[in-house]
């Protein structure tokens, strides 16, 4: 039986939850009906007229891209610009778009590592975590039933912690209650005395967009009619998912021959940079697409050099110290250059999560951006 868009974007979601895509940013299915079937899909960065074109030419039934191509509302579905004359055409020819953007930025394995294992970096780890993502779930249950309301919430998302999940602490206490006549008491009778009974206070971390499958998971197996819980935000940043990535190359080298690992690695023969070709590389953070605003983090976290992109020329400045020099080095090999891996991560964990149906990568450059190098001089 064919795969349908609702389950590939459960897959997707999972690994990369829409909660943990920025604000401004709109993912998820675009066009099309999620009970549709699919049997053939392509995988772009972008979203362009010659990607519809190549999706009608080998039949497929959805386009999954990283850049949504409904990034601001519509006015109208018309010709009348690119976007909706490009989302006019997609939905008349009956081909579905879905898209996984920040969301994947910032997912383990994601956008960042994937271009940070691109790069041959070793010991890869988030450069930062997500904030105001941590809440802090405490909940009652009574002796009996402690080990099956914590397994619950655990497999509803509850308790994962950098590399760790089904993360919780447990303290044991007394709780008492008076259920009244309109009460259904697990212990107990309606209109009955005051109970005291053995409880378990169960705590664990839950993110914010998993919090509402972890509530409905807790009173699910609980066997209170009325359950005791509190929720705290948690003053830290979230560790399973984040922003950029860091780690260590094999053995250290200079900054001009970590230019040209980059150059090959990324086949941009054309780097902006900032730093002196001489000076030492080893710890090397990076982010896929625009990352500019993460300079303060990786400058924190002791990187030698950032490769990201989308960097502003007065950006470059924040890396100098008093005297000029680089504190740390910049690279930017593009945005298009550096989010390309997208494609490859993609293809591979829907080849493998749906092997009934065909996947393809798009053979189209969708950059609109191309790269003059001149001739060395004779």
């Amino acid at each position: 039986m064919a795969v349908t868009i609702q389950e590939i974007a459960e897959e997707l979601e999972s690994w990369a939850p829409p909660g943990t895509a920025q604000s401004y940013d709109n993912v998820g299915l675009q066009i099309g009906d999620p009970d549709r079937a699919v049997t053939k899909g392509l995988i772009a960065l972008d979203m362009t007229p010659q990607v519809l074109e190549e999706a009608i030419s080998i039949s497929a039934n959805l386009i999954i891209t990283h850049h949504p191509l409904l990034f601001k509302p519509l006015r109208a579905l018309t010709p009348s610009t690119a976007v909706g004359s490009l989302a006019l055409n997609t939905a008349e020819s009956g081909i579905a778009l879905y898209s996984i953007h920040t969301n994947l930025d910032a997912a383990k394995g994601g956008v960042s590592h994937a271009l940070a294992e691109q790069l041959g970096l070793k010991e890869i780890k988030f450069l930062g975590g997500l904030e105001n993502s941590v809440l802090k779930l405490v909940v009652f249950v009574p002796l009996s039933h402690a080990d099956s309301v914590r397994d619950a919430m655990a497999e509803a998302g509850a308790g994962l912690i950098g590399n760790y999940e089904a993360c919780s602490f447990s303290m044991r206490g007394t709780g008492n209650f008076k259920p009244s006549d309109g009460a259904d008491p697990f212990i107990g009778d309606p209109g009955g005395g005051l109970e005291a009974v053995d409880e378990i206070r169960i705590e664990t971390e839950v993110s914010r967009w998993s919090l509402p499958r972890v509530l409905a998971a807790m009173k699910d197996s609980h066997p209170y009619d009325e359950v005791a819980f509190d929720i705290y935000p948690v003053e830290q940043p979230y560790k399973s998912a984040g922003i950029g990535a860091i780690g260590v190359l094999a053995e250290p080298e200079s900054l001009a021959q970590f230019l040209g690992r980059v150059s090959r690695s990324l086949a941009n023969p054309a780097l902006r940079y900032v730093g002196s070709r001489e000076q030492r590389i080893e710890k090397v953070a990076v982010c896929g697409g625009s990352g500019s605003d993460f300079i303060p983090l990786a400058l924190r976290a002791g990187a030698d050099v950032y490769v990201t992109a989308d960097i502003t020329y007065h950006r470059y400045f924040d890396v100098l110290d008093n005297s000029g020099a680089a504190r740390m080095a910049l690279v930017d090999p593009g945005h298009y250059e550096s989010e390309l891996v997208t494609e490859s991560i993609l293809e591979s964990r829907l080849k493998e999560a749906f092997p009934e149906s065909d996947w393809q990568r798009t053979t189209t450059r969708t950059a609109p951006v191309e790269t003059f190098v001149a001739d060395p001089p004779v």
